[in-house]
């Protein structure tokens, strides 16, 4: 059998990870070159003129124009924090470099920080890389497939019923050769006409062939420029279905990862924030060497997110 060259990739080892931000000084400096690559610019007024200020923690970036004043994390997941970056970036690391997924406890142990500030952390930096697979868009073929993620709580409803279960809806575009290129996973309202047709219109290229089972709602996808072929499955066995062989093997995935990981996740609440994770992950594995790297970027751009509204989900839609 040959060996799946992604897979087997070597990725970014501990001592390699050492070597590029294992002090404060490297950290800083990688922080820098991804906030403004092209030099500083002036988060108010845009020049690029400027002087250091240093304090007991972080130094300050002043504008000589307007005279504000900035640090290396204002305007970042990481505003306003009191841990070295070499932590957060360690965190940026493991994140990144998991191959399914990581739990705020398994942070909390290997950071070495409290189970609060390890949940903080862990939210906040796959809510910036949930933020940035919003964006994303599948083009060419695409097998498209429904799920239920989650399962019964205690005393609560079975079955599809449960509080606990969102229903999701999973995608993944093939290249030319059969293959996976990205994949999206969102949760959707319900199974309804109208929620897939929202779903599509944001997340399918017009004019890209969709393949689908006969679930009736998915026929929503061709109302927005799609090309739909709906497969009826008949109790057919996966294995019989070759086409779908990719969005089974990404679902089966998803739910063994996050069975194997969480053991008492709120997938009603913080569900978007965990698929978004995954399929950050998942669209970044051609280079695990950059990983870390691509985290860091999405923690760049994604701007603070207070604590009141990570644990009240308000930011997931």
């Amino acid at each position: 059998m040959a060996m799946n060259r992604i897979q087997f990739q070597s990725g970014m080892s501990v001592p390699q990870f050492m070597n590029l931000y294992g002090t404060e000084e490297k950290c800083e400096a990688a922080l820098e070159a991804a906030r403004w690559p092209e030099g500083f610019r002036c988060p108010r007024c845009g020049q690029k003129e400027h002087g250091l200020v240093y304090g007991r923690r972080h130094k300050r970036y002043q504008c000589r124009q307007c005279r504000h004043q900035t640090t290396l994390t204002a305007g970042t997941v990481m505003e306003a924090t009191k841990l070295p970056l070499t932590i957060w970036f360690l965190a940026f690391y493991l994140i990144g470099q998991a191959k399914s997924s990581t739990s705020s406890l398994a942070l909390m142990r290997q950071l070495g920080v409290n189970y609060r500030t390890a949940w903080l952390m862990h939210n906040k930096i796959i809510q910036a890389m949930s933020e940035q697979e919003e964006v994303c868009v599948l083009h060419g073929k695409v097998q498209l497939d429904d799920a239920y993620l989650g399962g019964e709580r205690n005393g609560g409803k079975a079955g599809r019923g449960s509080e606990n279960k969102v229903p999701i809806v999973a995608a993944v575009s093939l290249d030319e050769d059969g293959h996976p290129i990205h994949v999206k996973v969102s949760r959707v309202k319900a199974f309804s006409f109208v929620a897939i047709a929202d779903w599509a219109q944001s997340s399918l290229a017009r004019g890209c062939e969709v393949i689908s089972d006969g679930l009736a709602c998915f026929r929503a996808v061709a109302e927005v420029g799609c090309i739909h072929h709906p497969t009826t499955v008949k109790g057919r066995h996966p294995k019989d279905l070759p086409e779908f062989r990719w969005i089974n093997t990404v679902i089966s995935n998803l739910k063994t990862s996050f069975s194997g990981t969480f053991h008492a996740l709120r997938f009603d609440k913080y569900a978007d924030r965990y698929l978004g994770a995954f399929s950050f992950r998942f669209n970044h594995r051609f280079k695990l060497e950059e990983m870390t790297d691509q985290v860091l970027q999405a923690a760049c751009l994604c701007t603070a997110r207070p604590e009141r509204l990570l644990r009240s989900a308000e930011l997931a839609t």
